[in-house]
């Protein structure tokens, strides 16, 4: 079950295929989708990102030879015997809540952006909720979105009127809200859907529970060996 909240309260509450078809929300998505990356002729869906040497440089630069899917194999099967010799009980995922953080950070409406930034600096976070007065959820705040700052970004007077500006002007609002037993596999097609980082969790009231980011999501395949994230 998702929730979509804004400046005026909650705008939508139902399952994922109701969220998609929901305008409020994919024009805010798309209005900051990344451009498209082009390398060498190619074109690059914008959730592809391009880092390091070209895949055939690699290797031989480094000197070593090319893995072979068996040692892949040979790796994971390692990975597998040393969690069962460790007598590690994994258990099966499959609920927001039992992955979302309840080290929550939200950014209070009233917030300059200055304010802001130093909210997501202090928790270390890339972003928060925004909440109003009352603690409900209007909107989300990203780093990336206060980092550009002005045009003229060599001009101290520019960087002082930016920063003094209300996270309103930069938050996205509407934002979808996750509930506690949303399947993750529903907020994880959400994120990709929507090109959020990750989205807020809230109760049956609207009250602020927690934040499941893509990396809290990333953490967790990483950490169960045999992979049994789905079942």
């Amino acid at each position: 079950m998702f929730t979509v909240y804004g400046l005026n309260g909650r705008i939508f509450s139902g399952r994922l295929e109701g969220l998609r078809e929901l305008g409020a929300v994919q024009s805010v998505a798309r209005v900051r989708a990344v451009e498209a990356t082009t390398r060498r002729g190619e074109q690059f869906s914008p959730d592809v990102i391009l880092a390091g040497p070209a895949p055939d440089t690699t290797l031989a630069a480094l000197g070593g030879a090319e893995p072979q899917p068996r040692d892949a194999l040979a790796a994971y099967a390692q990975a597998q015997a040393l969690t069962t010799n460790a007598g590690a009980e994994r258990q099966v995922l499959s609920l927001v809540e039992q992955l979302m953080s309840l080290d929550l950070h939200t950014v209070p409406l009233a917030s300059t952006l200055a304010q802001g930034l130093a909210i997501l600096g202090q928790a270390r976070v890339g972003q928060a909720p925004v909440v109003n007065e009352r603690g409900r959820l209007v909107g989300l705040l990203l780093r990336a979105d206060l980092l550009p700052g002005p045009a003229n970004f060599e001009d101290a007077q520019a960087w002082a009127a930016w920063l003094a500006r209300p996270v309103a002007e930069v938050m996205w609002s509407p934002v979808p809200a996750a509930r506690p037993d949303t399947p993750i596999r529903e907020v994880a097609q959400a994120l990709l859907d929507l090109r959020l980082p990750g989205l807020p969790v809230v109760d049956d009231r609207g009250d602020m529970l927690g934040f499941l980011s893509r990396t809290d999501i990333l953490r967790a395949l990483t950490r169960e060996a045999p992979l049994n994230l789905w079942s």
